[in-house]
């Protein structure tokens, strides 16, 4: 038990961390962790692998994402700055050695194998751009002599370059509407938005050009030709759930699911456990988002406002865009859903993203009002606490 009297970094977390953030992220770690019972076995026996292999694996990374969600949450928000410039930093330069010395998975050079983990350093570099554009938007509303939103457009251009290089177009497009949302609330001109809307708009058209995957998944989404098992399987196993869904274990149409643990796990939620079931799960992702918003528009501090409206906006795009797919909303594209599709990277960066809005909205000791310090005082010389 902590008390509100006798300060230590333990106890001042304690009281100061946003309880119905918590409850909302560890709602969805457990969360992953019992849907991996549902989605992965059946992946695992179709690769000649003993039934629990990735159950195990999700289990074994629930704990050191966990840690890695409380140990960010202990920042102040000088800190989470300079911890998202060190992830920043090394996720760039990873993500170039991937270029050249990676792992090549369906054609695309993403990964670092380190053994027992295949690092996607893309997943880290996510977070920690968010962060730092934040700040350097902030910078330049507080003195205009340094060109913060240069530096951050600049940012965006070598993150995008990186990214496109992979190819990964979708988690290109996250990062680019991420960026997009921040400019936005950090005040930028209707000039600007035509601007960019502009680039994006030609950007969509060369990457439909230039990617033969690219433009054959928009052309299986517009017209429903060529191979649409994937999104069609998860659709029929959406319809069978029904409402209640067919019960845990009870999936069938799972079975048939290439990627039923990471890409379609939302579909297997549904066929098992029912559309109320996902209607829930979405509102804990509208919530973190929600709740973000309205915690960030009355923070004092630029940096702060526009780091944690940036953080639940980059965990909102990417639950909506891996929701979307699994109903067939958008076209296929490899987009895990925080905290709850298998994946070491996803969840650790999540867990990252997590800490980070955790410790953005912390109340803090010296936060407190003066009236709050007397009091404590107060109780002190009686002996209460």
């Amino acid at each position: 038990m902590t008390s509100r009297i006798k300060r230590g970094v333990i106890s001042d977390w304690w009281w100061g961390v946003d309880r119905w953030f918590l409850a909302a992220f560890l709602t969805l770690l457990v969360g992953g962790l019992v849907l991996s019972f549902a989605a992965s076995p059946p992946v695992a026996e179709r690769i000649g692998l003993e039934p629990f292999h990735f159950v195990k694996r999700h289990a074994v990374f629930l704990v050191p994402s966990a840690l890695v969600m409380f140990a960010c949450s202990l920042l102040t928000p000088r800190g989470v700055r300079r911890a998202a410039l060190v992830i920043l930093a090394a996720s760039l330069a990873l993500m170039v050695l991937a270029l050249f010395f990676g792992t090549e998975i369906k054609g695309a050079r993403r990964w670092i194998d380190l053994g027992p983990l295949n690092l996607q350093p893309s997943e880290f570099m996510k977070p920690a751009f968010v962060v730092i554009c934040a700040w350097l938007f902030a910078e330049n509303q507080r003195r205009a002599e340094i060109p913060g939103n240069l530096f951050a457009l600049i940012l965006l251009l070598v993150a995008v370059a990186l990214l496109v290089a992979q190819p990964d177009l979708g988690q290109t497009i996250l990062v680019a509407g991420a960026w997009g949302g921040l400019f936005f609330m950090a005040g930028l001109s209707w000039l600007w938005i035509a601007v960019l809307g502009g680039i994006g708009a030609v950007g969509a058209f060369l990457a439909y050009v230039a990617f033969p995957h690219v433009a054959s998944r928009i052309d299986r989404f517009l017209t429903g030709e060529g191979d649409t098992f994937q999104t069609d399987t998860a659709r029929e196993a959406i319809m069978r759930g029904g409402w209640l869904g067919q019960g845990p274990g009870e999936g069938t149409v799972k079975r048939m699911l290439p990627d039923s643990h990471t890409d379609f796990a939302f579909a297997v939620l549904a066929e098992e456990f029912g559309i109320i079931t996902c209607a829930l799960l979405a509102a804990i992702f509208a919530f973190i988002v929600i709740r973000g918003l309205q915690v960030a528009i009355v923070q004092r501090d630029i940096f702060n406002r526009l780091a944690i409206s940036g953080l639940v906006l980059l965990f909102g795009l990417q639950s909506i865009i891996n929701m979307a797919v699994n109903l067939q909303l958008m076209p296929a594209k490899g987009m895990t859903l925080p905290f709850i599709s298998y994946g070491g990277s996803s969840m650790l960066a999540v867990a990252v993203s997590a800490g980070f809005i955790l410790a953005l909205t912390r109340r803090r000791p010296e936060n407190r009002s003066h009236t709050d310090r007397l009091l404590e005082r107060t109780w002190q010389m009686h002996g209460v606490g």
